[in-house]
């Protein structure tokens, strides 16, 4: 069998069991629930005339990097960028990616030396996998999804195995300040008040966090989770991705000037690639300005009492929402067509949610996702809460059918 052959056969194994994934193009009437434009900056005009203007501040700016920052790529405007965005977070310095993805593999294949221990949450992202199957880190544990106690646990295990203070390995936590699946956000001081009980600050114990969902919505003029919980002392490295709440694309590693340098010395997704375009920096520029000026403040806050809105509003007879205060929200449901079905009829209605299916998800917990925006009305979450409620009234009439065909995402955001 030819190689194409065998590759098409795995392909229609996926299709045959309604988990093959497909690139859809969303209606341009429907009514967005779905995306991470969690502030509706990709729409906003005010955003666009400022990325216009900014693109005219230089005469003749060269529309490709050219090269890896290492060669050619850097320029005094990135430099001048990663230096704000490290002073808006109030961090020591910044190290700009061409994606969350390359900065979390990033940081994660590189940081840990030989021998170190890698502690994660059970659901934490895919780009963090990736960065541990490269590492040299010596062990990787996950714990129990926001669990203080089973992380505890774990250290203890650790630090009983001797494998820390008598050898100086360094332990490192990875969490998100707010997950992609489950919207919800970890107990960061609790995390940090029980490391303090093993190692004193800047001893063995690390903190690693990802604030991709947090970065615009939390904290003040949306700096994030860290910030607002004022932990910025006590976390090794935070990385900010633009490519959701900031309508960009590219992510920041935030912590010392020593991480940032060992990063451009030995982060294989930043030396070995070519850096992003003027264009993408000067819309991160853009971005970070309308957080500077407080412009999305109002947006935040509209978008958090929608939140509120939809939780108060929304009444389910079977499954449940997810127990979340951010802009992403969900509606479990027990099972793969349960949630197809649920997601189909509120697509046949102009909503646009996804539904999220096991493996992505642990089974039994599959859920239809929704996302709430700053652009989002009142009125459109009434008519989704309306919609929901029609279709639970009656499951049975609207029901869909499902074939080989019906475009199913289920990936982890």
């Amino acid at each position: 069998m030819s190689l194409t052959k065998q590759l098409q056969t795995v392909l229609d194994k996926r299709r045959d069991i309604l988990k093959l994934r497909r690139l859809v193009v969303n209606p341009p009437d429907s009514i967005d629930f779905s995306s991470n434009d969690f502030l509706g900056l990709a729409r906003s005009k005010d955003f666009r005339d400022r990325f216009m203007t900014e693109l005219q501040t230089f005469e003749h700016p060269p529309l490709g990097s050219t090269g890896s920052r290492c060669l050619d790529g850097n320029s005094q405007y990135a430099l001048d960028l990663e230096a704000r965005i490290a002073k808006f977070h109030h961090a020591e310095a910044a190290l700009l990616f061409n994606s969350g993805f390359d900065a979390n593999s990033g940081v994660f294949s590189t940081i840990p030396q030989p021998g170190d221990i890698i502690l994660y949450d059970e659901l934490i992202h895919a780009s963090v996998h990736e960065g541990m199957k490269l590492s040299r880190a010596g062990s990787k544990i996950p714990f129990k999804h926001n669990s203080v106690t089973d992380l505890e646990s774990k250290i203890i295990d650790i630090c009983s195995q001797g494998q820390t203070k008598q050898k100086r390995r360094n332990v490192f936590v990875a969490v998100e300040t707010v997950y992609s699946m489950d919207g919800d956000i970890p107990p960061l001081k609790e995390i940090i008040a029980m490391l303090r009980k093993y190692w004193r600050k800047d001893e063995n114990g690390w903190v690693i966090v990802d604030e991709a969902h947090a970065t615009g919505v939390f904290g003040e003029n949306g700096r994030g989770v860290v910030c607002q919980e004022g932990l910025e002392d006590e976390i090794f490295a935070r990385v900010h991705t633009f490519g959701k709440a900031m309508a960009s694309n590219g992510a920041a590693v935030l912590g010392t000037e020593t991480l940032k340098n060992y990063l451009i010395n030995y982060a294989r997704s930043f030396i070995y690639t070519t850096f992003m375009g003027f264009s993408s920096l000067a819309s991160i520029s853009c971005a970070y300005q309308m957080l500077e000026q407080g412009v999305t403040r109002e947006a935040q806050h509209h978008v958090m009492a929608l939140v509120s809105h939809f939780k108060n509003t929304i009444h389910l007879p079977h499954g449940h929402l997810l127990p979340s205060t951010s802009p992403i929200q969900g509606i479990v449901l027990d099972g793969n067509d349960k949630v197809r079905a649920l997601a189909e009829y509120l697509k046949a209605r102009k909503f646009n949610v996804k539904p999220i299916l096991s493996p992505t998800v642990p089974k039994g917990t599959e859920r239809v996702r929704i996302c709430l925006h700053g652009d989002n009305t009142i009125d459109q979450i009434d008519a989704l809460v309306n919609a929901t409620h029609q279709y639970f009234r009656n499951p049975t009439k609207s029901t869909t059918h499902f074939s080989s065909s019906t475009p199913i995402i289920a990936s982890k955001l």
